[in-house]
């Protein structure tokens, strides 16, 4: 019997950048390796990526890992992918060329196609078959607006010379030298054209965004063998053994496959996923319901809130403003005042999601005094992202009835101390971190060795979920009530600001 394969390299592609990591079979990680790329603005409210440059850039880092791991190719059990979601790329079948840019999940580009939806009364149909709210976040609109606005693209779209997908399709397609052309339940459901309930690609849904079939890639389990990497593109032949959404990973990493269980990701944007079994609840809240995971042969389904602005808010004092030099210093600061001094920032910079769902809402900074410090405002940015990740949880009791006992956190922000004090303030809820706050892709990674036999089932997986530190809540009610009280004004004074250019 040939010796069991003991490590699963992870690839984590994100909004800003792309990682890939090797995880052995206790879960811990082994090498890793990460790189960011190039962001496109190329109009206000428009985000870009170059799907060439964000594969190469994917390709680079793995192939780093594998070099600097030295670990042999024959103990690498799998390769497991995690992405950003909503971002969809559009690509001519026979010469593998993108036909445009990636239009990225945070682009508002599409806000108008998506008004005249609503106008037109599509909204509910929409959201009794995805679990969606129609907003230009999700990709049909960003499919429709490249086949409507890139010449030649419709016909060659009709005549079955396109391949569409999420990043994830684009990420195997080019792993497998163009032989596969797949996705997953969880970033299927996040397209706004697949009906989570008969789990097919809706053909209502299809002909409303006038979107030919033959064009979107097969659906299958987020865990399961999809093929193996092409040797002349990847100079190895590995299984590509998962793809799962970043947000449905992080909750697969987390463990919380019960009913009720809860995590939130700090990533560019902010996350909240609860699992709600093999059910999905519909929201009365703008809440969305989604598909958690495709796993052996069955669904599990979640509610999810979205945060546009999470971790790029930092990014955001840091790059446009100068403000701070590094995201730690942005900490330092908050730390070295008790309070935001009354100012409240309201990162709206790409519209807000849930429950708001305002793609016209612009981020805005209020309260402002001549006492006011650039500690202060640090602090506002800070408290800006934990507010935001409050109204998701407000949401989510009042859909499940549900009493949240306890919130997991993961991403890369959630190594910020000051924050997540502040959240378990907020929210009044302890507040998990664990050791290894790289759970979306550790998620992946459980997925394609469940798929590879790295891992038996997830009770194993359970095991190597270990907590670094909990934040308790030390706020008073009475400031905590205040406080959220003043975050929903200046939300007020952030709504449907651009409709008042018009």
């Amino acid at each position: 019997m040939p010796a069991k394969k003991k490590y699963v390299i992870a690839l984590d592609q994100g909004t800003t950048s792309s990682r890939a990591i090797i995880f052995n079979s206790k879960a811990q990680k082994v090498a890793s390796d990460q790189q960011e790329f190039t962001q496109y603005f190329p109009k206000p409210g428009w985000v870009e990526h170059d799907a060439q440059e964000l594969f190469l850039c994917q390709l680079t880092v793995m192939q780093q890992v594998i070099r600097e791991s030295r670990i042999p190719e024959d103990q690498l059990a799998a390769i497991g992918i995690t992405n950003q979601r909503e971002t969809v790329i559009l690509w001519d079948k026979n010469t593998g060329k993108p036909v445009y840019h990636a239009i990225v999940w945070q682009c508002r580009r599409t806000a108008e196609m998506v008004e005249k939806l609503k106008a037109d009364g599509y909204s509910d149909m929409i959201k009794e078959k995805t679990g969606l709210i129609p907003d230009a976040y999700f990709s049909a609109t960003k499919i429709k607006w490249i086949l409507d606005n890139v010449p030649g693209t419709a016909e060659k779209a009709k005549n079955g010379e396109l391949l569409a997908g999420t990043v994830d399709t684009w990420l195997v397609w080019k792993l497998t030298g163009g032989k596969v052309h797949v996705t997953d339940y969880t970033n299927a459901s996040r397209t706004m054209l697949f009906n989570i309930h008969t789990l097919e690609w809706d053909k209502d849904l299809l002909k409303l965004f006038d979107i030919p079939e033959c064009i979107l890639p097969e659906v299958k389990d987020s865990s399961c063998i999809y093929g193996t990497t092409d040797k002349s593109v990847c100079g190895f032949e590995i299984p590509i053994a998962s793809c799962i959404g970043d947000q449905q990973a992080a909750l697969f990493g987390q463990g919380c496959f019960k009913k009720g269980s809860v995590k939130t990701t700090y990533g560019t944007g902010c996350f909240m996923l609860m699992n709600t079994g093999s059910k999905p609840i519909t929201s009365k809240n703008n809440l969305l319901t989604t598909i958690a995971i495709g796993l052996n042969g069955k669904i599990q389904y979640a509610l999810e809130g979205s945060v546009f602005m999470g971790g790029a808010t930092i990014k955001w004092l840091r790059d446009q403003l100068g403000l701070i030099h590094t995201a730690r210093e942005c900490d330092t600061l908050a730390e070295s005042v008790p309070d935001s001094n009354g100012v409240v920032l309201v990162p709206a910079f790409t519209g807000l999601g849930t429950p708001y769902w305002d793609p016209y809402a612009r981020g805005i900074l209020i309260g402002l005094t001549r006492g006011v410090t650039k500690a202060h405002i640090a602090r506002a940015t800070i408290e800006g992202i934990c507010y935001q990740v409050k109204d998701l949880l407000v949401c989510m009791k009042e859909d499940t009835g549900i009493s949240i006992k306890e919130v997991k956190v993961d991403g890369g922000a959630s190594v910020s101390n000051v924050m997540l004090q502040f959240q378990s303030d907020i929210l009044s809820k302890p507040i998990f971190r664990p050791k290894n706050v790289e759970t979306t892709a550790l998620g992946a990674a459980f997925c394609a060795g469940l798929a590879t036999g790295v891992w038996k089932n997830q009770d194993e997986i359970l095991d190597h979920w270990k907590v670094d530190r909990i934040f308790t809540p030390e706020m008073k009610s009475a400031e905590r009530k205040k406080l959220y009280e003043r975050w929903k004004r200046a939300v007020e004074r952030a709504k449907g600001w651009e409709k008042l250019e018009d």
